[in-house]
């Protein structure tokens, strides 16, 4: 059987689109493997939010042209955001690349594999990719929002929310294969809406589902935190009390210029709501957007205290081409650099304090080998006893380390 080799830069939403064109790969006949040396298709899955990540997965693709000669028949699969972003031209730049599929490509996937005539055609005895205790499910694509920085909207396009019976069919499968949490996946995963079905609903049902001991999705929207989702963390234990809230900046001035759709006042009141249920919250902050000036900054620095974030990760402005801040004047690289620094600075320490802070409570850990898990609030637990993979237990923690707290069990 042939086998593929699959490179994946960016999101969990990135890891769930490969393991679906993948799916498509093994109803082919195709089996999966780590071995670069060994593979006769390479399925590249791109990420294209940060330079970054772009120029990686280029550069890696450029690699493949020797990777290719070695062996006649092997093809090379470039997907993702990057593939739509940079489209035609890259195959006028790597004229050995096979398979060109943007990320509003997906779900046409498998017809692209048979419109290039370089594979058999599909078979009922795929052999999909086995989740690990986590399997992600995408519950929605593309993004409805136009900030000014961002290139997702371009790439991904609109809001389309897959349905809901599609989506409980896929953790119905990802359960099967061994998975006992589901990662919801979607750009503003709590817009989800299929009907009269809203996020709150799809929570409540997916919990509802042989086999799933915890829920979690990523990544929201602070402006789509409603009642009934606080009323159904409050009342369903399997919905994990962790979230990733994308704060981006402290100033209302700068949201409002990134075209966020909040201001910091609103902000923090879907923090304190959020906080009021017992969700632990992380967040992303970029510091140096265009117009962003000290006073902005230093709004950016006390929303960390204000907010009690338990963890943050800090990123300096990275202009993407396409985008309506990439038109405008950026900030020296110094500027950039020590605002970074001094942000760092200012959240260094968040996540040790959020574990000290467990001492002494009870926890729900869903166990990832033997004598190590996460608990709901998405922190780290060491064990004394040793439990099976995907088993859930509670425990009382008696002491933290850094970022890992030890149960008395």
């Amino acid at each position: 059987m042939k086998k593929v080799f699959i490179q994946t830069y960016g999101c969990q939403m990135n890891i769930a689109d490969s393991e679906e064109m993948f799916a498509h790969l093994a109803a082919r006949g195709m089996t999966h493997t780590d071995n670069l040396d060994e593979a006769d298709v390479v399925l590249i899955n791109t990420c294209t939010v940060r330079d970054h990540a772009e120029h990686r997965a280029v550069s890696f693709l450029g690699r493949l042209s020797a990777w290719k000669r070695e062996k006649s028949g092997r093809r090379v699969i470039f997907a993702g955001c990057a593939a739509q972003r940079l489209g035609e031209k890259l195959k006028q730049h790597y004229p050995f690349l096979d398979i060109l599929s943007g990320a509003k490509n997906i779900e046409n996937f498998s017809d692209t594999l048979d419109n290039s005539g370089l594979f058999p055609a599909e078979s009922p005895q795929g052999d999909p990719l086995k989740p690990n205790l986590t399997g992600y499910v995408t519950i929605m694509r593309g993004c409805n929002f136009a900030c000014t920085y961002c290139i997702v909207p371009t790439v991904r396009g609109p809001i389309k929310c897959l349905p809901q019976d599609e989506i409980l069919q896929a953790v119905r499968r990802k359960t099967a294969q061994g998975a006992t949490e589901i990662m919801l996946l979607g750009q503003t995963v709590n817009a989800y809406c299929d009907g009269n079905t809203s996020f709150a609903d799809l929570l409540n049902r997916v919990s509802e589902i042989s086999g799933v001991q915890r829920v979690r999705f990523t990544s929201p929207h602070p402006i789509y935190f409603t009642p009934a989702f606080l009323e159904a963390v409050k009342s369903n234990p399997k919905i994990a009390h962790h979230v990733h809230l994308p704060a981006q900046s402290g100033s209302s001035k700068v949201l409002a210029e990134m075209k966020r759709g909040y201001t910091r006042e609103t902000l923090l009141e879907k923090i304190r709501a959020l906080k009021g249920i017992g969700m632990n919250i992380s967040t992303d902050l970029i510091v140096g957007f265009p117009t962003e000036t000290e006073a902005d900054f230093e709004q950016t620095l006390t929303l960390v205290e204000e907010a009690g974030f338990s963890a943050a990760f800090c990123y300096k402005y990275s202009p993407r081409e396409g985008t309506p801040a990439a038109k405008m004047t950026l900030h020296s690289d110094k500027i950039l650099e020590q605002r970074l620094e001094i942000l760092l600075n200012r959240v260094r320490g968040l996540a040790e304090r959020a574990y000290q802070k467990q001492i002494g409570t009870e926890q729900e850990v869903l166990m990832e080998s033997e004598n190590k898990g996460r608990s709901s609030g998405n922190f780290w637990v060491k064990t004394h006893k040793n439990y099976p993979a995907g088993s859930l237990v509670k425990v009382n923690i008696e002491k933290a380390d850094g970022t890992l707290l030890f149960a008395r069990d």
